[in-house]
This record gives structure tokens, sequence and C-alpha cells, in this order.
């Protein structure tokens, strides 16, 4: 009889080489310093973590939790997502619930109970968890993460310790991806490294979903492979259409090089703008004035506007600049 072969599991990458101890979290280190003085001192406030997406603050709140909980952390953690239903019902049913399970944990120890993207519960939501939060505090923990923290209602923010997360740095998120291309054995130009820093903009998660997918895609990880993946216009064609010496030169690049191969209005006026912040070829108050247009144009497109004379009516506002 033939044995079945066995089948090795892929994670991806981000899963793969996602941190399990707060040290290993790269950057925002001043806020992961209090959160290791909270795992070592053993005792969790309430928090809320905002920031963008992609920079570590589900991650953070997931190794504070294991710091805290040790072996306990399976049956002591509940976490909730945003793709999961979480209007009132779920805050009186299974949030409470939990909050109110036996668990034997070490002396002081707590229940911690994770809601990411916690701004978009339902306002009627927020404030049901007012209640909950009082009632079991002496067992259960809540940590919400969030892009946005205004978001949460302000009696569930006085409730919590507040922490701040910021965007990563290009650096940081360079050295990452070097770790994960060292252990990965991945073939790289330095320009596919910077196209995929350019892509990501400080999101880690990002930058190792691009990275991860180039190579299954196209094996090297190089400026155009990176581009073609994310799908996004190249940096150097839209330099050359802002830096072209005509506005006929200017309109052929946007209509043969982005327009007609399918680009959309928002990605590249996106990318103008990331290519005019690093512009230093013109001078910076020149350069203002083209991020002032590049800016107009963009809350116009975002308006429903997205048309090519939009963008040739850009162009043509630059070339009156310069």
């Amino acid at each position: 009889m033939m044995s079945r072969p066995q089948l090795t599991l892929q994670l991806p990458w981000v899963e793969k080489y996602r941190p399990e101890k707060l040290k290993d979290i790269v950057g925002n280190e001043e806020t992961v310093e209090r959160l290791e003085q909270i795992a070592k001192d053993g005792n969790m406030p309430h928090m809320i973590i905002s920031g963008l997406p992609g920079i570590g603050k589900t991650t953070s709140v997931h190794c504070l939790a294991h710091e805290l909980l040790g072996k306990s952390y399976s049956q002591a953690v509940l976490e909730l997502n945003a793709s999961d239903d979480r209007g009132i019902d779920v805050v009186r049913n299974q949030i409470k619930h939990f909050a109110q399970k036996k668990c034997h944990l070490p002396p002081g120890k707590h229940k911690i109970i994770i809601l990411d993207e916690a701004d978009s519960m339902t306002a009627g939501a927020q404030q049901a968890l007012r209640r909950t939060m009082e009632l079991y505090s002496n067992t259960t923990r809540f940590a919400f993460a969030c892009n946005q923290s205004n978001k949460i209602i302000e009696p569930l923010q006085s409730r919590c310790a507040i922490l701040r997360y910021s965007k990563l740095s290009d650096e940081q998120v360079l050295k990452r991806l070097m770790e994960i291309i060292k252990a990965e054995n991945v073939s790289f130009t330095n320009d596919g490294l910077e196209a995929i820093i350019f892509t990501a903009e400080g999101d880690m998660r990002q930058a190792i979903n691009n990275l991860q997918s180039t190579v299954a895609g196209h094996g090297l990880v190089s400026g155009d492979n990176v581009f073609k993946i994310v799908d996004s216009p190249h940096p150097l064609i839209v330099k050359k259409m802002l830096l072209a010496d005509t506005l006929e030169e200017s309109i052929s690049h946007l209509k043969n090089d982005l327009w007609d191969k399918g680009y959309s209005a928002v990605d590249i006026v996106t990318t103008s703008f990331r290519v005019t912040k690093s512009l230093y070829q013109v001078k910076e108050a020149q350069r203002l004035e083209m991020i002032k247009e590049i800016g107009i144009t963009h809350m116009r497109i975002l308006e429903g506007v997205g048309t090519y004379l939009q963008l040739a009516s850009l162009l043509a506002r630059i070339h009156r600049l310069r």
C-alpha cells in the first residue's frame, strides 16, 4: 500500500516572520519600552493603540499577552477582528461571557480581550462596553487597536492608556526586509528593494507581502518586477512626465506610458505626489507649489472627477509654474 505524500504547509511570510516577543518589534522604540515595562510589572491597564495600518499594533498586543500570560495565552485571550460582527449583541453576549469565564491564571494576571480595528465598532457597541469594562476590571483587561483613536468614544478613551504608533522609517523597513531576504535566500537588486520601500510607505506588512509576491511571481526582486506586481505606476516614468521640457512631451508620457496602460487617475496622482516630495532637482518653493497643485487634483479625483482631462490640466498647471 502506497503512503500518501506529506503536504508541507507554506505560511505567508507576514505570519512566518511575525514577532513573538516585544524586543523583536521594529520601530516605535519608546512605546515598545512602555509595553515591556508593563510586561515586567505584570499589571496591564486597558489600552488603546492607534496608528497607521501594518506597523505592528496588533502584533504588539499579542506579544504583550504572550509575555504576561505565558502558557495560559490560548485560554485567556479573546481576539475580535473588524471582519467579525461587532454590534451591540456581540458585546452583550460573546465579550460578556468571556469576561465572566473562570480561568486558572497566576496571581495578578488578567484575561485579555483584543479588539482589532476598534474604530469600526458601532457607537452602540462602544457604549455597551463602558459598563462591561468597569464590572469585570478585576479579571479582564481590554486592548483596542485602531487607525484613528478619535473614532473611539470619549468615555472609553478616558478608561484607557493611549499609545500612539508612528509610521516606520525606510531604514527600519529595509533592515527587516534584509533579515527575511537572508533567511529565504532571495535574489534581489538594489532598485528592487527601493521599489518595495517606496510602494510600502512605512507599512511593514505591505513591504513583506510585496516582497513575497515578487519572489513568487518573478523570482528576482528588481524594480520593474516589483512595480508589475504591485500594479503601480513606475516612479521613473512619473518623474520623466513631471520634468519633461515641453507640455506635449509630458502629455505624451501621461497618455502612452500611464493612462493607456490602465493605471487609474488615483494611482497616477498619488505616485506623482510621492515622486514630487523627493524631486530635489526642482527648487523647494517651486516643489511646494507643485505639491499644492497635485493636492488640488487629488481632491477633485477623490470627489469623483477621475478623468484624463484632470491629469492633463494638472500637467499644464505644473508647466506654467516651471
